[in-house]
């Protein structure tokens, strides 16, 4: 999916009772694997998410009660490209919807003023499609189609 940006879209508020946090420094992988596997992300080994976070650029947080319960990381070239990855809130979240969209705005705002004219993508399940849109983005523009491929070690 690839934005485009509306200037008129209001800023979500978290709901009273949960924080959020920009990370910058990679932190706490065992915490992120676990909320990642809660919300059906494949099975990773900490020291996996612990690399994929240090090669970030950045990741924010939500917590309520001092507990995990929404994460997004994001990765860029800094000049052409940008991705949001690992865009996870718990299921059982009453205000999941709400919390989605706090972390996809804070991303956009801040990438559009560290990265601007960057292209921003994300693979996205079908249950945050209305959330992404609300925030400009589209599937698909112009015919694009996303192709993924998962290496794996050869068999000997």
């Amino acid at each position: 999916m690839m934005p485009y940006f509306r200037s008129s879209t209001a800023a979500p508020q978290l709901p009273e009772g949960y924080q959020i946090y920009w990370q910058p420094l990679p932190t706490g992988a065992e915490e992120v694997n676990k909320l990642l596997q809660k919300c059906g992300a494949p099975i990773r080994s900490n020291a996996k998410v612990a690399l994929a976070l240090e090669r970030s650029a950045w990741s924010l947080r939500v917590e309520k009660e001092d507990q995990l319960v929404g994460f997004l990381r994001v990765t860029s070239d800094e000049a052409l490209n940008a991705n949001l990855w690992d865009l996870v809130v718990l299921p059982e979240e009453i205000e999941k919807k709400k919390i989605m969209e706090v972390l996809v705005y804070s991303s956009l705002n801040r990438m559009r003023k560290q990265w601007p004219g960057c292209s921003i993508s994300l693979a996205a399940g079908p249950e945050l499609i209305p959330v992404l849109e609300t925030h400009g983005f589209s599937s698909d523009p112009n015919g694009i189609r996303a192709m993924g491929l998962e290496l794996k070690p050869e068999l000997i």
